[in-house]
């Protein structure tokens, strides 16, 4: 269904910056229509078929119904979501254990071999994270927030989503992307956006590999739409 989409980018890219005027004409029109059905009297014809005009209602808000509801019910349904930040790993520094001092001075007899230095293996060290901040594909498909990629513990990474916002839609999900510009087809998935609004996080799965990935994507995998990307750096 990804002509859905081109139609949605073609709306978001060239009608939505001219809704003000568009739907001021769209007033007058509708308004132009009640006069005209008046006129003709349409609606003495209407009365005069029941049947007919039944049936067409039907069919209108059996088909129009439910899909317009599934594409338009997203623009003003929002939700919400906070998550604790994600626990990372302390790293430590070696610890060095001396042996015992040994004092020589005049008459002393021989000491003994002083007992080696000991040392504690050092945690592995992180990798630092890199973080993006999101922005919308266009006016219509507005992002903002920040997308950080953390290594948690060693080969553990999270992406955690800060004061994040996004225009809802249909079938969202997140991926990490190889290209920062967005989505890309070698692009991870790591599931459907779990709210509209808040912090959260997503597990990145394990043996992956974060060095070739360039960005986070919250993408409209039924119609193929990008809603927003945050590039790391």
């Amino acid at each position: 269904m990804e002509w859905i989409g081109e139609l949605e980018r073609a709306f978001a890219t060239s009608l939505y910056p001219l809704r003000l005027p568009i739907a001021i004409g769209l007033l007058a029109l509708a308004v132009g229509l009640v006069v005209l059905a008046r006129r003709r009297g349409w609606g003495a014809a209407a009365r005069r078929h029941p049947s007919r005009s039944a049936a067409l209602i039907l069919i209108v808000l059996v088909i129009g119904g439910p899909v317009g509801w599934y594409l338009g019910s997203p623009l003003f349904i929002r939700t919400s979501l906070v998550e604790p930040e994600p626990t990372v790993a302390p790293t430590t520094a070696p610890v060095v254990t001396i042996g015992p001092v040994v004092t020589i001075g005049p008459g002393s007899p021989t000491p003994a071999a002083a007992t080696p230095a000991a040392a504690t293996p050092a945690a592995a060290t992180l990798t630092p994270s890199r973080t993006g901040q999101f922005t919308g594909a266009d006016d219509f498909h507005f992002g903002s927030g920040t997308a950080s990629l953390l290594e948690t513990a060693p080969g553990k990474w999270i992406v955690r989503f800060e004061d994040f916002s996004v225009r809802n839609g249909p079938d969202l999900y997140v991926y990490l992307s190889p290209d920062a510009t967005g989505y890309s087809k070698a692009a991870l998935e790591l599931g459907t956006l779990k709210a509209t609004d808040g912090s959260f996080n997503y597990e990145v799965p394990a043996g992956t590999d974060v060095g070739a990935l360039r960005s986070v994507v919250i993408w409209c995998k039924q119609f193929a739409v990008q809603f927003a990307v945050a590039p790391l750096a």
